[in-house]
């Protein structure tokens, strides 16, 4: 048995026994609470259709069942370890190093949707979007684990290898990477370029955040709480905490190992909570589907679009102004026209500020305008995923939602 910083410590150095010990409790509590707590949110956005019905939820579910597995097979490793086959110990090897590769890129593709729908105009439609991330997600890791299996299938094992046979010992029980080469190349690079695309786009969805909140009225501004919740939740889910590794080197090691294996074992944890306990559309299906008596809800249509478009109340005749929000489609040849038309359309659509912490119901994300009016998705669904959210369809109500002010 060992503790999760194994999985990425960079300077292979070993530390003293007591420290070791700490640390694989601390490790197999960790893994054992995510495990739990992962399970029920991959349950939920699985069996709940509602929830998963936007791009974001979607890329949330697969990473759930990618850390879901990496905390599994973690937890199995030893014991798998300790029936002394050594195919057996290759096998777990490699499934682990998948789920781990497997996790990273997700958190990669999380950030890169992220990015498309926050900084980036996502002006063309890209078909079938959530497929190929999902071939990226599961596909690049199968590619690399595979090379390495082809090119040196030594590279796995417990602790020494020679003439392909296996030198167990009792006080380390663990299948692993055990090539530095293989290591340096096929885990840290990876997930060290992983982390720093994420940072980058961290901060730039940060930095665009901050600014759509200066331009909103100071009434409207969201607290430093609910900030700092966005900030947390987002630096659980793209993975920023496993940066801590690439630190623990000299006298800082052992203290950086305890972090790290707190906060990384936890991680599964801690998407439960931010995406699912403290979002009031997951709390909503809960009580509709699993409670009884008077915590139960009934069921209604239009739960999830709720502040997507909110017209205000009109008092002018409804044939007044026929299509006042459909700014690009009006050719009159009247210039007061169109002045009062778009003055109209101003008056009648409400947007609220994109929400980027633990909940984000009731929010939009608009994607910054540009040059020109911003083409979404066809297939994009409502704002009920983790934050970054389409419009279901370009007209409503017979207004054209993809027309928005900045």
């Amino acid at each position: 048995m060992t503790h999760f910083g194994v999985l990425l410590d960079v300077s292979r150095t070993p530390i003293d026994e007591n420290n070791e010990r700490i640390l694989t409790i601390i490790t197999y509590m960790g893994c054992g609470v995510s495990s739990c707590f992962l399970g029920i949110t991959v349950l939920t956005y699985t069996l709940l259709e509602k929830l998963r019905r936007d791009y974001p939820s979607k890329i949330l579910l697969n990473l759930s069942i990618a850390l879901l597995g990496l905390n599994l097979v973690f937890l199995l490793n030893s014991w798998i370890s300790s029936f002394d086959i050594y195919g057996l110990c290759i096998a777990v090897a490699v499934t682990l190093h998948y789920f781990l590769l497997t996790s990273f890129t997700w958190m990669g593709l999380g950030a890169v949707n992220m990015y498309f729908a926050l900084v980036k105009v996502f002006n063309v439609y890209v078909p079938s979007y959530i497929l190929k991330f999902c071939l990226l997600g599961w596909g690049i890791p199968f590619i690399i684990c595979g090379m390495v299996l082809a090119i040196k299938r030594d590279a796995y094992g417990m602790n020494t290898m020679s003439d392909s046979q296996m030198t167990l010992d009792d006080s380390e029980m663990f299948c692993w990477v055990q090539n530095d080469v293989v290591f340096y190349m096929s885990v840290v690079s990876y997930i060290a370029f992983i982390l720093l695309c994420n940072c980058s786009i961290f901060l730039v969805v940060l930095i665009q955040i901050r600014n759509m909140q200066v331009n909103q009225p100071a009434g409207t501004r969201s607290g430093i709480w609910k900030d700092l919740r966005a900030v947390v939740s987002l630096t659980f889910l793209l993975g920023l905490t496993w940066s801590v590794a690439f630190l623990a080197w000299g006298s800082v090691k052992v203290f950086l190992l305890y972090l790290f294996s707190i906060l990384n074992s936890l991680q599964g944890f801690f998407i439960f909570v931010f995406y699912c306990l403290m979002k009031e559309n997951v709390r909503k299906q809960w009580r509709i589907h699993l409670c009884c008596g008077s915590l139960k809800l009934q069921e209604y249509s239009e739960w999830s679009q709720t502040a997507t478009v909110v017209p205000k109340h009109n008092p002018n005749p409804p044939n007044r102004f026929p299509f006042m929000a459909s700014v690009g489609s009006i050719k009159s040849n009247s210039t007061q026209s169109s002045t009062v038309s778009s003055e109209s359309s101003q008056r009648q659509v409400t947007i609220t500020r994109p929400d980027l912490g633990c909940v984000y119901e009731n929010s939009l994300v608009i994607p910054r305008a540009r040059a020109g009016l911003s083409v979404l998705p066809r297939d994009a669904s409502p704002a009920t995923g983790s934050g970054l959210e389409f419009p279901s369809r370009p007209w409503k109500n017979g207004f054209n939602t993809d027309i928005y002010s900045k």
